[in-house]
């Protein structure tokens, strides 16, 4: 067919095979796709969503692990509100996020506005030294620690010899200083993640940025604010949530140097659930932790994407 009618059709025709070509353009979504998500989808679930699933329906129970169980509801969620013992790790693990999170941040974002501002010789060298404790297990890292917090240990020994005899104290079994201790091991632990997080960020800063300040008379407290941090909000999320985590969930740095005590003075959430699934026999109120801890992970990392990304707008 000829003329501007046949024009017209065959004009119709290539729009209608182009929008259909659009709708399967590479790249979307297609059944196929899925195939290939599969596997990894099938061990997501098999070992993360089904025990999570577990774990929920356990902690509606009243269980030993051994006996009978006997359905409690949401007893088991009501305890964490109202029972001391069950609040207390989540109170200690709140104090773990200041040492575990918003010490290292700090630090680490202080010793990159210095080293953007100065240059050090042997930086590979000092950003690997600060990165290695990353790099080592974390019972490694506790027993060594736990030598050097010991009452004849080599903190207590460096305070004798300087003649600060009244500062020493058996810092893992002091009620005051135990978790500080734990905490403070965990600050130099973070720190180094943080660090070499800023320092990767701020290399992709444009110079001119710096310079801009610098000509305009901003000072070092003044360059900080309006260059580096803004530069670096995507790094300050990223090392907030690993160490918000890194805090919530420890637990082998808690097992290999206190054991939860003295007393329960230093016992978290993950502890707990550990000491009384396996320990007294509470799998019920232990599950009922792990899902309530599961929770205000998840939360807190919502929370610190929500607010960097509305800062970032």
């Amino acid at each position: 067919m000829s003329g501007p009618a046949g024009a017209g059709r065959r004009t119709a025709a290539a729009h209608r095979l182009r929008d259909r070509y659009r709708r399967r353009a590479p790249g979307e979504p297609r059944a196929v796709g899925y195939l290939y998500v599969l596997p990894a989808l099938a061990v997501f679930s098999v070992f993360l969503l089904w025990p999570l699933g577990q774990t929920g329906w356990l902690s509606l129970l009243h269980w030993d692990g051994l006996t009978r169980a006997s359905w409690a509801g949401l007893g088991n969620y009501r305890d964490l509100l109202t029972d001391p013992g069950l609040r207390a790790p989540f109170a200690h693990a709140a104090v773990l996020l200041l040492f575990y999170s918003v010490l290292p941040v700090a630090v680490g974002l202080l010793l990159t506005a210095a080293l953007t501002r100065f240059r050090i010789r042997g930086m590979a060298f000092f950003r690997t030294v600060l990165f290695l404790p990353q790099v080592l297990a974390m019972v490694v890292v506790g027993v060594a620690w736990r030598a050097v917090l010991a009452p004849d240990g080599l903190l207590n020994d460096t305070l004798g010899a300087l003649g600060l005899d009244g500062l020493t104290r058996s810092w893992l079994g002091d009620d005051t200083w135990a978790l500080p201790a734990v905490g403070a091991i965990g600050t130099w632990v973070e720190t180094g993640l943080c660090l070499v997080l800023f320092l990767a960020g701020a290399q992709r800063l444009p110079r001119e940025l710096y310079e801009a300040a610098r000509i305009d008379g901003a000072g070092p407290v003044r360059e900080f604010f309006t260059v580096t941090l803004p530069g670096l909000r995507a790094e300050v999320a990223v090392a907030l949530t690993l160490t918000l985590v890194a805090a919530l969930r420890n637990f082998d740095l808690i097992y290999i140097t206190t054991g939860g005590g003295p007393g329960d003075a230093t016992s978290v959430p993950s502890y707990e659930v550990y000491r009384r699934a396996f320990e007294t026999g509470e799998v019920g109120a232990a599950s009922a932790m792990g899902i309530a801890l599961t929770v205000v992970i998840f939360a807190l990392t919502v929370l610190v994407t929500r607010l960097v990304e509305g800062r970032g707008r």
